[in-house]
């Protein structure tokens, strides 16, 4: 920081120490000033001995020095804005003194007194927004440079040495107590560390990036997809913008052109550091449970430029399982008048249920070197782009040897970040710690692997109902170790009621992954559970009778399925979706039967479809294994249109149809209050068909909340053969509830409309033998919903009202429910 080296100062303030019992008479005492919680360097703050007026101020990397005869008290006393006091006693008996003091977080709120009639920190506010055009990085037309990334997750709060006496973790105990200190009080273990060095380049019109992965230290994880993750491409973090992300949460910058409405700013200091004036602007939200940051800033006399920034969270912020959180910018000088971005670091102190039990501590540090702004061989990189976004890992970045690091990377390792590496590759070939990790990861999915076989879900292993009585299934799959581009499983079930096996088979080939390129086929002969429907809980698993609703008539579909199915995608996000599949549907209670629907000719209920499904998503991103991913959204709008053809008279088909379908879905953030998510959705049925064929409304028979299905709707309640749909949800934030800060419960409301009609033929087919199937017939479905989310961390409650049509609804009960829910969110 500010052209400080604190290492070298360091070894400085040792040797003087070293030989200071060679200086009669003298006391010395050294030593730096840390945040307890980043281990940052504390510039300026105050250590004086305690009842007098000696002292001064540690300089601008933290280090303070003083030179005595004798020591003027016994104390010494170190304060600074928004710490804790922190007090010293000096041995008697020492001359000489090293030390590294931690300081925990206090408050600015308390700190702070203002008696001036003109507030000199919203003066400097106003002057740093008003420079903003000239100071933030991204005014360049391009820039590029050398990007480090460094991450490292402690564990906390654990006392290893009593948990390594239970016999599951007795064989790792030996290798954990090596990286530990020898009192049986320690509460963290550094576990983890890994390390990327890349080349980053960015352009700003058109907006182009590119990402190239050199090397990348990940101590025994391989996933190319985290790699991709280990980058900058997702360091979106800017103190110049007007919010700042924090984990799925925006947060109102100090910068913002609207800080004032949120913060209360003070200048409590000015500093000389070279041939530079600095401000030492603090700031503290001006109401509590809106979200927003503490913290202070040193901002360039002249410039206005901010030059240090340190961001950390209030206790009232509304961040789930988050102890403290730090985040501290530096910039510096890459010629006589740029400032440009030198280091971000990134410290989380995640607590899952409470401060005194075992939790962790990540710390993300990224330093940047070779700053290049406005040049043409950034263009001449970028230009190189198949789409305007890139991330490319080079081969082998993931196999650097040790020499490589020692001179690439930008920092040298502490001694305790080597330890991390070495315990790592002590521990993942331990076989104790492989066993307990899968004894983990069973609990926490039901799978378990054992060699090249996967078995589970254990969740699905026991379930029941009305039908088949009760169930048991049987999965067994293969793992990356069989094969890295086929995957196949099945599972076969039976059912001691019905007295009938059940089962499924799949095969799965991956020939390309970027971009993404399989091959499908599966074959399916069970009962209908829902799946079909979105279902975020489908109801052959353990937990599914517990919270079905009362009194509703279980609907049983037997469906036996053949599919085949390609997929192919571009660079650009657009993916089509070829398949092949033929059903035979089989009624088996309370929906009208398979002779009601009698064919000649062919079987009835039986389809044969050819689909092809368009779908883009610009800038999709996933998060991969090895056969499969995850997306984690799009930035922009996402668009899928399906076209589905009915053949007759394939494997005893009887029905020629085509099915047009299309929707969007988006996810925006709308900062200061929350994020809006959408889906618009429709679709059209030509052909006259029986219901399993038509579009089925996706209703909801569990008192679990569906998020994609209408939760006040039975299932096949409404069939259609053409409709249009919105679902809407609006998750505010604190929203009323900033009123009781430390409940965090967060506010929301549900919208979900539809419309449909049926036309006159597909109504005599299938309105038939006194079933009760409804129709809109032009009118609108609409249920609304608010409720509690958050509470206690983990559950979500939605009260639902069922408003229209009113018509339709033949029970006063039906107008409203209570859904409850599990949601993991920060």
């Amino acid at each position: 920081m500010l052209n400080a080296r604190p290492i070298t100062r360091f070894l400085l303030l040792t040797l003087i120490l070293m030989t200071a019992s060679h200086l009669s008479a003298q006391k010395i005492i050294s030593g730096v000033i840390k945040d307890f919680h980043s281990e940052e360097k504390v510039p300026f703050a105050s250590v004086t001995f305690k009842g007098t007026s000696f002292g001064g101020l540690t300089d601008s990397a933290g280090f303070f020095s003083f030179q005595v005869d004798k020591w003027p008290s016994d104390s010494l006393l170190v304060t600074c804005v928004g710490y804790q006091p922190y007090t010293f006693a000096i041995p008697a008996n020492k001359d000489s003194l090293l030390l590294e003091i931690p300081m925990e977080r206090g408050t600015f709120n308390n700190d702070v007194r203002v008696k001036v009639k003109v507030n000199k920190g919203l003066l400097v506010w106003r002057k740093i927004v008003q420079n903003k055009p000239r100071n933030d990085r991204y005014r360049f037309q391009n820039f590029s440079y050398e990007l480090y990334n460094k991450l490292e997750l402690d564990i906390k709060n654990m006392n290893f040495r009593r948990i390594t006496r239970f016999k599951p973790l007795r064989g790792i105990g030996d290798i954990i107590n090596q990286h530990i200190d020898s009192t049986d009080e320690q509460k963290y273990l550094p576990a983890y560390l890994t390390e990327a060095l890349s080349d980053y380049y960015y352009q700003k019109k058109p907006l182009k990036r590119r990402e190239i992965i050199k090397a990348v230290n990940t101590n025994g994880v391989r996933n190319e997809s985290m790699i991709k993750f280990l980058g900058g491409m997702d360091q979106v973090i800017n103190v110049y913008n007007n919010f700042i992300p924090v984990f799925d949460k925006q947060f109102v910058s100090p910068a913002s052109d609207n800080g004032d409405i949120y913060y209360n700013y003070n200048v409590i200091d000015t500093q000389q550091i070279g041939n530079h004036r600095y401000f030492h602007l603090v700031f503290a939200p001006r109401r509590k449970g809106t979200n927003t940051f503490e913290g202070d800033c040193w901002v360039h006399v002249g410039s206005f430029a901010i030059q240090r920034m340190n961001l950390r969270l209030g206790k009232e912020a509304n961040i789930n399982f988050l102890e403290n959180l730090s985040l501290i910018q530096e910039y510096t000088l890459i010629n006589d008048s740029t400032w440009f971005l030198s280091k971000d670091k990134f410290v989380a102190d995640v607590s899952p249920v409470g401060k005194m039990v075992p939790g962790l501590i990540g710390r993300k540090t990224t330093t940047y070197r070779n700053v290049i702004v406005n040049d043409s061989s950034v263009v001449q990189e970028l230009a190189k782009n198949k789409r305007l976004e890139e991330v490319l890992t080079l081969e082998g970045a993931a196999y650097k040897p040790r020499e490589y690091w020692d001179t690439a990377r930008h920092e040298e390792l502490s001694r305790t970040e080597k330890g991390i590496i070495h315990m790592i590759d002590t521990l993942t070939n331990a076989p104790s710690f492989k066993r307990l990790t899968k004894q983990l990861t069973f609990l926490a999915t039901g799978y378990f692997n054992v060699g090249n076989l996967q078995f589970g879900s254990a969740y699905n292993w026991f379930t029941g109902n009305g039908w088949e009585g009760f169930r048991m299934r049987f999965d067994l799959a293969s793992n990356r170790h069989f094969d890295k581009k086929w995957w196949w499983h099945g599972y076969v079930a039976y059912g001691f009621g019905d007295r009938k096996f059940k089962g499924k088979g799949e095969v799965f080939y991956l020939p390309k992954k970027d971009p993404r390129q399989y091959f499908f086929a599966s074959y399916v002969n069970d009962l209908d559970f829902g799946q079909n429907y979105y279902g975020e809980v489908s109801q052959d698993n353990i937990f599914a009778l517990a919270i079905r609703k009362k009194g509703i008539p279980i609907k049983f579909l037997k469906v036996e399925e053949k599919r085949l199915e390609f997929f192919n995608e571009t660079r650009s996000g657009f993916s089509t979706l070829l398949a092949v599949t033929h059903k035979q549907y089989t009624p088996l209670r309370n929906l009208p039967p398979k002779d009601s629907f009698a064919i000649a000719g062919a079987s009835p209920l039986a389809t044969a479809e050819v689909a092809l499904r368009l779908r883009f998503a610009y800038l999709e991103k996933f998060l991969e294994s090895t056969f499969f991913r995850t997306s984690l959204g799009s930035p922009y709008p996402i668009a899928e249109l399906t076209v589905a053809r009915g053949i007759s008279g394939i494997f005893n088909s009887g029905y020629d149809y085509t099915k047009l379908s299309a929707s969007v879905s988006d996810y925006i953030s709308i900062p200061p209050v929350g994020n809006i998510s959408f889906q618009v959705y429709g679709g059209k049925t030509f052909g006259t068909l029986p219901y399993v064929l038509l579009d089925i409304a996706p209703g909801n028979e569990l008192y679990y909340y569906n998020k994609y299905a209408f939760n006040m709707m039975n299932r096949f309640e409404f069939i259609h053969d053409q409709f249009a749909g919105i679902n809407f949800e609006h998750n505010i934030g604190n929203g009323i509830f900033r009123l009781i800060p430390k409940l965090k419960f967060r506010q929301f409301y549900t919208v979900k409309t539809l419309w449909g009609s049926l036309n006159e033929k597909n109504r005599e087919l299938n309105f038939v033998d006194g079933h009760n199937f409804q129709t809109l017939n032009g009118k609108t479905y609409l249920e609304v919903g608010t409720g509690i989310d958050n509470i206690l961390r983990f559950i979500r409650i939605d009260c639902v009202w069922r408003l229209l049509p009113q018509s339709n609804i033949k029970e006063a009960t039906k107008r409203f429910g209570v859904f409850g829910s599990f949601r993991l969110t920060f």
